[in-house]
């Protein structure tokens, strides 16, 4: 096999079946990098970020449960966090049975990934994690603080800037406007944001759709009741720094659930996984080195 080629592997986790790929020939010698996709993405997200860490780490992402060619759940409860941390689980014990792997989560990504290290409850799977957006605890416990210091012009800003997320748990009406042509204006505005060119996914509308479990299930339970929980597992906050969605305000105070953090920044979008690649490789990679170093 060509050491550039992408492999597919499926993991089995309970009764959902989901693809793995990973990139190159898989070397033990070296650390295991596992990229987790957000929302309206499949694995395919990471193609560009992966071609650049594929030469010093063994990487791997899946298609997240309802997304590329992963199974669809019969049910939106089984898109619950707890399903989600038990598909992860498997991905890790499949594709790196004896060694714990580097987590970096996107968007969704970054939410179900905090779930499977706060508490250190993947600890013995996790050596590292980096985070491109806060836990869904940490924005809870933000939106209470603010409003009980009164500082409702922040806090309404910011659900200004959120809105579209309870729209996503109307029923029928987001299923309606992906299916009717918003998957065709998808990647022009990716684009427009993120000011380069994004190519079309080709399971776009299966992503987003089935996607749409992830908010239905999980939004609401932590935005209303946060938790407490902490990580012994270094995490690296790697903030995009013109993200309209994910604010770097919002992402501030992760030390309160986390023993060891570092913060950094980049200069892009939401998606700047798709528009500025390389430099977010290279901030990975030398995370990555300097956590092996530590260890």
């Amino acid at each position: 096999m060509n050491s550039l080629e992408k492999t597919t592997v499926y993991v089995n986790s309970g009764n959902i079946c989901l693809a793995a790929y990973h990139w190159g020939v898989l070397d033990s010698k070296k650390e295991m990098i596992v990229l987790i996709h957000g929302y309206p993405d499949s694995a395919e997200v990471w193609e560009g970020i992966a071609q650049y860490l594929k030469f010093d780490f063994n990487v791997v992402a899946y298609d997240v449960r309802g997304t590329g060619l992963s199974d669809i759940p019969f049910t939106t409860q089984e898109y619950d966090f707890e399903y989600l941390v038990q598909d992860l689980s498997q991905v890790i014990s499949k594709i790196s049975p004896n060694k714990p792997v580097h987590l970096v989560g996107h968007d969704w990504g970054a939410l179900q990934a905090w779930e499977a290290v706060l508490d250190d409850r993947l600890k013995d799977q996790v050596a590292s994690y980096t985070a491109m957006a806060p836990s869904a605890d940490h924005m809870g416990w933000w939106f209470k603080r603010q409003w009980a210091q009164k500082h409702y012009f922040s806090v309404i800003k910011r659900m200004v800037s959120s809105s579209y997320m309870p729209m996503l748990r109307i029923p029928v009406l987001p299923e309606l406007t992906w299916r009717l042509g918003l998957h065709k204006v998808w990647p022009k505005a990716v684009s427009f944001l993120e000011k380069t060119q994004i190519s079309v996914n080709s399971t776009q509308v299966r992503n987003a759709v089935s996607g749409l479990g992830l908010y239905r299930q999980n939004l609401l339970t932590r935005l209303y009741k946060p938790t407490l929980r902490k990580t012994s597992i270094p995490v690296y906050m790697l903030l995009m720094n013109q993200d309209p969605f994910v604010p770097v305000t919002l992402s501030l105070g992760m030390q309160e659930w986390v023993d060891n953090i570092e913060y950094d920044e980049v200069s892009g979008g939401h998606w700047g996984i798709l528009s500025q690649p390389h430099i977010i490789a290279e901030k990975i990679k030398d995370f990555i080195n300097k956590t092996m170093i530590n260890i």
